[in-house]
């Protein structure tokens, strides 16, 4: 008698890509990384943001359609997947809206508030390095 198991078919390897379309998909984020790169120094003012989220939008939806196979999925992964990312986009997209709204707060605080500059935060004196202008003198390094 023989005996199959509901469910999983073990005949099969699923879809095979060609290793052709894999490396252009992979050139091609490359490419996107390195307008990512290129983009951030283009003087856009608050554009800035929008396309770099564009532009890694592009990069995820490449690499979920080809690499995660969605483009050979079946029909509801694909809904469900898009519906997430849609989602994602939406709540990331009202929270960037809300920027704007805050920045005269920021900008109307006080500065006597704000902590001396001789008074070093946690991260500065764990991590020195990672702060070069809060470095005054070290010993064999006098202060510039």
């Amino acid at each position: 008698m023989e005996h199959h198991a509901v469910g999983h078919d073990h005949g099969s390897a699923g879809h095979v890509t060609s290793i052709r379309l894999l490396v252009t998909v992979f050139v091609v984020l490359v490419g996107l990384t390195i307008l990512t790169v290129i983009a951030n120094d283009w003087p856009l003012g608050s554009f800035d943001i929008w396309v770099a989220l564009g532009i890694a939008c592009v990069k995820a939806t490449l690499v979920s359609l080809f690499f995660m196979h969605m483009f050979w999925d079946k029909g509801f992964n694909v809904f469900v997947f898009l519906s997430s990312f849609v989602f994602s986009t939406l709540f990331i997209g009202f929270t960037l809206m809300d920027t704007t709204h805050y920045q005269d707060s920021i900008r109307a605080f006080p500065t006597s508030s704000r902590p001396d500059k001789d008074t070093k935060t946690p991260l500065e004196t764990l991590y020195p390095f990672l702060f070069p202008e809060a470095i005054t003198e070290s010993p064999g390094h006098p202060a510039e």
